[in-house]
């Protein structure tokens, strides 16, 4: 299987701990693929040299930036443009078929089956199903298919702004010509879509095999205290079902804090503008026994009821956070009364 590979991207070091979280995942689940991160030259040395503990090759690629201000202003997520950067997967020919991973999603168990599908296979978006979602799928690298769609950008652009609208232009007949490429949810399971249809998650959820954090609050912007293995704050569990945003920090706790913490020692680092320090060392028992670890201490990004308001209307609740099922229902009990 050295000819196969499962690929992601992080052209920054908030985005490297989502993909230090994710080759472990892969790791601890016992895949017998390669792991192949893609970087971009503004991540720090520390970060670089755990990627390359978890992953067979880290290799550092060109930020490419859409420039299409228009649509990604329109999409609110101007961030968006540099995913541009995900095309440069297609030129990893020295493997016959790759599975591109975004950095902020989590395995479940093993998914290697997936190499037995085709280009382009993906798993309906959740919020426009004929079009794929671009943050998991089944390639084969080609630099004739890399240099089209650069031509396709170049002609075209991008309806959305970002990767995902040129690849839907691209691979535009995804949604009519072979149903063996539509990937089942469970594949790319959307932790916004949890509750837009929470009986579909409750039915089908237990089987998810990809949890997919879509939206601008990413796992790494929560706290996490792994001694009584719960987030700061009240998070929504879904009855019956995992927490995934638990699974992440309970991967990343375990494993990739120690990774860092060799690198950083006792200085402090920087996930966006949040400080971290790992001076804390606390216990706490995982699923392989019990494990020594530094606690990640995050403060919580504070958001004005304003930016709450525009976060709503455009799409974005913190449904992981102050936005929960849990707060929502607790004001309305107390409305109620």
């Amino acid at each position: 299987m050295a000819d196969q590979a499962f690929v992601t991207l992080a052209t920054n070091d908030s985005y490297a701990r989502g993909a230090m979280v994710l080759g472990q995942s892969l790791r601890n689940h016992n895949t017998s693929r390669k792991l192949v991160a893609l970087i971009g030259p503004q991540m720090s040395e520390p970060c670089q040299t755990v990627l390359r503990r978890i992953y067979d090759e880290v290799r550092m690629v060109d930020v490419l930036d859409s420039g299409d201000t228009a649509h990604l202003a329109m999409m609110k997520r101007p961030d968006l443009g540099v995913t541009f950067t995900k095309l440069h997967c297609w030129t990893l020919v020295q493997y016959t078929k790759c599975v591109f991973m975004d950095a902020d999603t989590l395995v479940l168990s093993n998914i290697d089956e997936l190499f037995d599908r085709e280009e382009l296979s993906a798993a309906p978006d959740p919020g426009w199903p004929d079009c794929f979602n671009s943050g998991v799928f089944v390639f084969r690298p080609s630099m004739e298919t890399y240099g089209k769609l650069l031509q396709y950008c170049t002609e075209h652009g991008s309806f959305d702004g970002g990767d995902q609208g040129v690849l839907n232009g691209f691979f535009s007949d995804w949604a009519t010509a072979d149903i063996s490429k539509h990937l089942p949810f469970i594949y790319n399971l959307s932790s916004i879509a949890i509750y837009t249809y929470l009986p579909a998650f409750k039915q089908y959820g237990g089987n998810a095999k990809v949890v997919h954090f879509l939206g601008k609050t990413k796992p790494w912007s929560y706290t996490f205290d792994p001694k009584s293995k719960q987030m700061a704050g009240s998070v929504h569990e879904a009855t019956g079902h995992p927490t995934f945003l638990v699974d992440w920090w309970i991967v990343f706790s375990s494993a990739v804090v120690p990774m860092l913490q060799e690198q950083y020692g006792d200085r402090p680092f920087y996930s966006g503008c949040v400080e971290f320090r790992y001076s804390d060392t606390v216990t706490f028992e995982s699923e392989q026994g019990s494990s020594s670890s530094s606690f990640a201490q995050e403060l919580e990004p504070q958001v004005s009821s304003e930016e709450r308001k525009q976060k709503w209307e455009q799409g974005q609740a913190d449904y992981m956070g102050m936005d929960s099922f849990d707060n929502i229902k607790r004001k309305l009990d107390t409305f109620l009364k």
